[in-house]
Formats: structure tokens, sequence, C-alpha cells
């Protein structure tokens, strides 16, 4: 054991501690066992042995949207700002009960739009109805099971991307279709991804959400950032009402304050979220924001979205 001395931290948040070799007799410096700090201040750290992987990966932090019911459609954009798209990150866009979608950030030199569905809650497969071109389709297994549908597409930091997700019940089968849709600047159109058949299931929107995470546990030490504007919900009937209202909520490593590099509400108008990279400045979890209505109404006609 070497002492180091005595620090003084002049305010509350993460303090950073760097080890570096002096001289050594060998190939390398040897081993670091652990830091032992006496303080008499209150210390929150990541002390859950059984959790240190989710504590590696860091916080993952959501904002959920109340939407009116029979809700058929969810429009939502997605703005994540230049040099925050960190390898590992998922931008999840537009989440519902039994699945999500979203943008990811797979390597240096891959992205992908994601879309998955989980399988009907009394174990009957989720199956596919249809695909959009160039998209892969496979199961997907690990936290839960059921379908999954990706489109490798190199997005970028800065431009604002929109998405679309329906939900719709299948009377004659029993089973829920779940569709999404992403708009590309590049491109200038929709993209279609795919749909979704969860059989046993009778919904339309519900639980819907968007949310920020990390996906690789080595790449916890660096920040990402999120924007989300203009959410929007149209019925069964046609009708779009817009979402102003999103409640900030975090994963248990947040509420478990294993790591507090998190935060999430208002930025310019936008639903933000942040997460990893040791920041201090966290915002409190379990908090209602409520965004100025901007009266944009998507101009996306529905009927005509490709469906191939």
């Amino acid at each position: 054991t070497y002492s180091v001395g005595t620090v003084s931290v002049p305010a509350p948040g993460y303090v950073t501690v760097a080890l570096q070799g002096v001289s050594n007799n060998g190939s390398y410096f040897g081993d670091v066992s652990g830091l032992s700090v006496t303080t008499t201040a209150a210390l929150a750290f990541a002390n859950d042995p059984a959790n240190y992987y989710w504590s590696r990966r860091g916080p993952s932090v959501h904002m959920t949207y109340t939407v009116p019911a029979n809700s058929e459609y969810f429009y939502n954009e997605v703005t994540v700002p230049v040099n925050e798209d960190a390898i590992g990150s998922y931008f999840m866009v537009a989440g519902f009960s039994g699945g999500y979608s979203g943008i990811q950030v797979n390597s240096a030199t891959e992205r992908k739009v994601l879309f998955s569905v989980w399988d009907a809650d009394n174990g009957q497969k989720t199956t596919l109805v249809s695909k959009g071109a160039d998209v892969v389709v496979n199961d997907f297994g690990g936290e839960g099971t059921g379908g999954q549908a990706y489109l490798v597409f190199g997005w970028k930091a800065g431009t604002t991307y929109k998405f679309i997700t329906r939900i719709r019940p299948e009377s004659s089968s029993g089973s829920t279709l779940f569709s999404t849709w992403i708009f590309t600047p590049e491109t200038n159109a929709w993209r279609y991804i795919a749909t979704w058949k969860r059989p046993s299931t009778t919904t339309y929107q519900s639980g819907v959400y968007s949310f920020l995470e990390n996906f690789i546990d080595t790449r916890g030490y660096v920040g990402r950032h999120v924007q989300y504007s203009n959410q929007w919900a149209r019925n069964t009937n046609g009708a779009w009402s817009e979402i102003t209202t999103g409640r900030f909520t975090g994963d248990a490593t947040a509420n478990n304050a294993q790591r507090m590099d998190y935060a999430g509400g208002l930025e310019n108008g936008h639903f933000y979220l942040r997460n990893c990279g040791f920041f201090s400045d966290f915002v409190p979890l379990n908090r209602d924001f409520t965004r100025l209505a901007a009266g944009t109404q998507p101009t996306v006609d529905v009927n005509t979205l490709p469906t191939q």
C-alpha cells in the first residue's frame, strides 16, 4: 500500500484519479488492486460487485410520453449533437410496450437503424410480415427473445431524423402488427424498416418512450447526448395530437446510485437525455417536464408510406 497524500475536493461530484507508472523492471508496471479513501464526507461509488458489468456500462435513462387512447401512429424526431455519437450508443427514438426502434453506433465504421419486437408474453414467437430494401432480420436473445430488423445506414450526428411507428391490432388473428419507418434527409424520403406480427397481443400505442444507453461495457467512460423533438400521435380516426409532456427516469444502475452521470429534461425547447462520461451535474430522476407546443403537425401522409 502506498500513500498518495491529502487531496482537497472543492465541490461535490466525480473525482478523476489517474495513475502513471514512473519506472519498472519488466514489461509492465504492475496491477492496481484497489484504492483506499479516508474522508469524513459521504462517498457515492459503484459498490455492488454483482452488477459491476452494468456499472461499467453506465446508467440508461428514459423519457416517457403519454399518448391518447387508440393512438395508432407515433411520430418523433431525433438529433444527436456533433461529437456526442460515441461508439456503443443506442439512441432509442420510438419505444413501446414490447419493443423499440432507434439508431445505434456499433463501431467506428458501422451504424444501424434498429427495430425490435419481443415475443408474446406467453412465449409465442413474433414473426416477420415484411421488410424494406437492404434490411436484415433475425431473432434476438439475451434481454428477452423476439424479432429484430436492422438497416446498416451511416446516419450523421448533427442531422435530424424522423421516426414513425404504427401499432394496430389484427382482429382476425388475435395478434398486433408493429411497423417502423425512418425519414432520412440524405435521400429525402421515408424508408421502410419492417412489420412484425406479435401473437396473443391486442394493443395500440402504449408505454411510449425514448431512451439512451451505452451497450459496450468498456465504453461507459465516454459521454453521449441526444435530443428528441416534435412528438405527435395519430389516432384511429386520423386525428393528430401533439405530445408535450415527458417523464425522466433511469434504470437500476441510476436508481441504485451505482452511477450518477445522468441527466434529462428540456433543452432549447426539446427533450434531451445524457449519460456516461462521469459528469457531475446530474438531474434527479422521476421528474416531469413539459415543452412548449410547436404546433408543427407532421406533413407525412401515412397512407403513402412505403411497405417494401
